[in-house]
């Protein structure tokens, strides 16, 4: 009899921590996991790739693709209260999300109302005072504040309230792949600052030279 209540007593301990569990995997947004590939996440939001943006070619291949649920007929992601959202990629492995819920949707939400709604997806919160910045994305100002965050050794997940677009949104990530990706924008704009240097520089020559050869021209044909 012992027995049998100890076994019963661990089957009910088994099923009510398994949401909590499951609640903590931090690993993945609804049906969209780190890592997946944008031909992956493209069949999935049965998109075409139109709405894809290179960002970065060197020294990596730094990718964005957006999309908008209510124009789909996908109804995985609850398009009554996602406005839109941009799915980072490093090298062809989705390393970052960025949703923007609808203002309709969350009209009259408080920061705790969403903290709470997040909490029962991705388990206890922090809240850190800190800033996310978005160095991708023409849509948010440089950094927005962190309302609250979810994170684990691997992974990040924030919200956040747009000062600009006047909307809650979430920007999670994988750090190890975020951070690998920051190094490789970083690095980006280094070379392309030399490039655009070396380009002006290039530019300057062409008019000199031109100009050369138009004085050259007219020392010999104009006539005062």
């Amino acid at each position: 009899m012992k027995m049998m209540r100890r076994v019963v007593i661990s089957v009910v301990m088994i099923l009510l921590s398994a949401p909590l569990i499951y609640g903590q995997d931090l690993s993945k947004y609804r049906n969209f996991s780190f890592g997946m590939s944008l031909v992956e996440l493209s069949k999935q939001i049965d998109s075409q790739p139109l709405h894809t943006k290179l960002i970065h070619k060197h020294p990596a291949v730094i990718q964005e693709l957006a999309w908008w649920p209510r124009d789909s007929s996908d109804s995985s992601l609850q398009a009554d209260s996602v406005r839109q959202v941009f799915f980072s990629f490093y090298n062809g492995e989705l390393y970052k999300i960025l949703v923007t819920y609808d203002r309709h949707a969350t009209q009259g939400l408080t920061a705790e109302d969403m903290i709470q709604a997040v909490s029962t997806k991705y388990g206890t919160t922090t809240r850190p005072e800190a800033q996310i910045s978005f160095p991708t994305n023409e849509l948010y100002r440089s950094t927005e504040k962190v309302i609250a965050r979810w994170e684990d050794s691997q992974y990040s997940i924030n919200l956040f309230r747009s000062s600009l677009l006047n909307s809650f949104g979430l920007v999670m990530f994988s750090k190890r792949l975020d951070g690998q990706a920051d190094a490789a924008i970083a690095e980006s704009v280094k070379l392309e600052g030399r490039e655009d240097l070396q380009k002006e520089s290039d530019r300057q020559k062409r008019e000199a030279d031109n100009l050369e050869v138009a004085r050259q021209k007219n020392r010999n044909t104009f006539h005062p």
